[in-house]
């Protein structure tokens, strides 16, 4: 049972979410309508097991107008996994949650990521350790597929310069892993690391800010936007997408998977391997890597689609 919700659609909720955060969704974007919609149902409806119209339209017309939108998306998502699973559930129609667009990572190519760690190593700051530090984390972030989290909270004791292993810790669901660095990423981290240790001997941090403790990730966002414009300032910044920093993992994913199918390999043996390097909990999470693939790729190499289909059935897939 969950710890979060008490209602009958208790465990369905935490699963969705589960699902969500796998995908690369922060928890709490759909956190406080799943909560509220737990309540509703606990003092309305507290022995309905299945969504239905008269329940969805309910919770949706409960409160203030001003929020209408965002329950009608929530219940809409939340309905759309239900069917997925294959449950019963009433779909609000698009006409109740329309006007906005479901993002999409976004997949940097080759040069794209050049010139965006160009303006990470070229980009100076008052703090000359901050700039190495920089560096350091976005190609650590990258390289080993890390949630940015996972690196910005990396503990000093937990990456073994010697080996290259880095164990990850506190991830969701409380499950540990390990995951191991390149030979030019652990000489990169080496010699970072013997600046690290003179300017912050006391912190039990990989990349310590001048407290000692980790960067925001509000601040580490912040950054990433910012060397994305300074790698496209010939665009109006206003137009350029909506980048973060979790699309280095989307990018690390993309790019084992697009390596796979240039050497023939079958991708679902090895996606496997791919989730538990990730740390996803679901295969879905990890399989939903092959929508980002270029189209023409994926048309071309012998995918499965009805057994992909039935393996994530809530994300559309190429059209056949």
């Amino acid at each position: 049972m969950s710890n979060t919700f008490s209602g009958c659609f208790a465990d369905r909720l935490e699963d969705m979410l589960e699902f969500k955060a796998a995908l690369g969704y922060s928890r709490n974007t759909y956190l406080g309508q799943a909560m509220s919609f737990d309540k509703y149902c606990s003092q309305h409806f507290p022995s309905e097991t299945i969504l239905t119209k008269d329940l969805a339209m309910q919770w949706v017309n409960a409160r203030n107008a001003s929020g209408f939108h965002g329950r009608a998306c929530f219940i809409r998502g939340f309905a759309g996994y239900l069917t997925s699973i294959g449950e019963e559930a009433y779909v609000l129609p698009n006409k109740y949650a329309g006007g906005k667009a479901s993002f999409l990572p976004y997949i940097f190519t080759d040069k794209e990521l050049a010139e965006v760690f160009y303006e990470i190593d070229c980009t100076k700051t008052r703090d000359s350790f901050q700039s190495y530090l920089l560096s350091v984390i976005f190609r650590l972030i990258y390289t080993c597929g890390l949630r940015p989290n996972e690196g910005r909270e990396l503990r000093r004791s937990s990456i073994n310069l010697q080996t290259g292993e880095i164990l990850i810790t506190e991830t969701k669901k409380n499950k540990d892993r390990i995951v191991v660095m390149s030979d030019d990423m652990r000489r990169l981290a080496t010699d970072y690391a013997k600046l690290r240790n003179a300017a912050f001997p006391d912190s039990e941090y990989f990349f310590p800010n001048k407290t000692g403790r980790p960067y925001s990730a509000s601040w580490l966002q912040g950054k990433f936007k910012d060397f994305f414009a300074a790698a496209n300032n010939d665009v109006d910044p206003d137009t350029l997408p909506p980048v973060r920093v979790y699309d280095l993992r989307h990018r690390f994913a993309s790019a084992a998977l697009h390596r796979w199918l240039d050497e023939g390999k079958d991708l679902y043996s090895r996606l496997p391997y791919l989730r538990a390097y990730m740390g996803h909990k679901e295969l879905a999470a990890t399989a939903y890597y092959i929508h980002l693939l270029p189209e023409n790729l994926v048309k071309s190499a012998g995918i499965d689609w009805d057994a992909l289909g039935r393996m994530i059935p809530e994300v559309e897939l190429w059209d056949e």
